[in-house]
């Protein structure tokens, strides 16, 4: 992305959060494109407004934790990061976790122990939503079907929780057609719509090279 693009997609997201000051996934994309550029002081003050929002988010005390190593804060930045590391550990987050892992060994922190948990019975319905900021914990159930026929849609089966499909499929992904103009019927917009959607559920990794 080149500093004019990265300039433009902060300004769209700055809109959106401004919009909406309830829009979790619009705070964490400004405060993701505000930290790769460089403005770290900003991006921290948007991630902790996410947490605000959702407090079970784990990936951004991850970001939130780096942002703040960037400032010099070490000791609010192991504060954080233990804190989510204890939000990961409990949603079952393994990539959040495991980064929050190394980031708090190159700052010479402890680990914290794994919650010694024996309440599995009752709600727990054994399915685990992986993506950050999901709310359902324990209670999170399965898609009966892949919304798609194709391996997104797989994909969003195994690891997404019907809660938050509903979510994106009733309410987020309106917003971001109406918000961004986008026209599904263009390659362009249709790009558009399953970057946002990736992005969403955590999918950033599977961007095109």
């Amino acid at each position: 992305m080149t500093p004019t693009e990265r300039a433009e997609q902060i300004a769209r997201f700055r809109a959106m959060a401004e919009g909406d000051p309830e829009d979790d996934l619009a705070h964490f994309r400004l405060g993701q494109l505000l930290m790769e550029d460089g403005q770290y002081a900003e991006a921290a003050r948007t991630f902790e407004r996410v947490l605000q929002i959702n407090p079970y988010f784990s990936r951004v005390y991850q970001h939130l934790g780096e942002c703040l190593v960037q400032q010099g804060q070490k000791e609010q930045a192991i504060a954080v990061l233990t804190r989510g590391w204890q939000v990961a550990d409990e949603r079952g987050d393994r990539v959040p976790k495991e980064a929050i892992e190394k980031l708090l060994r190159s700052l010479g922190a402890a680990i914290p122990q794994p919650a010694n948990s024996s309440d599995t019975a009752g709600g727990d319905t054994g399915f685990r939503c992986q993506r950050p900021g999901c709310m359902e914990g324990k209670r999170a159930r399965p898609l009966p079907a892949p919304p798609f026929p194709d391996e997104l849609g797989l994909r969003i089966q195994r690891e997404i929780c019907a809660a938050c499909w509903n979510l994106w499929h009733r309410d987020l992904s309106i917003k971001v057609i109406n918000e961004l103009r986008l026209d599904l019927s263009s390659e362009f917009g249709q790009a558009e719509y399953d970057k946002y959607m990736r992005d969403f559920f955590g999918f950033e990794q599977e961007t095109s090279t």
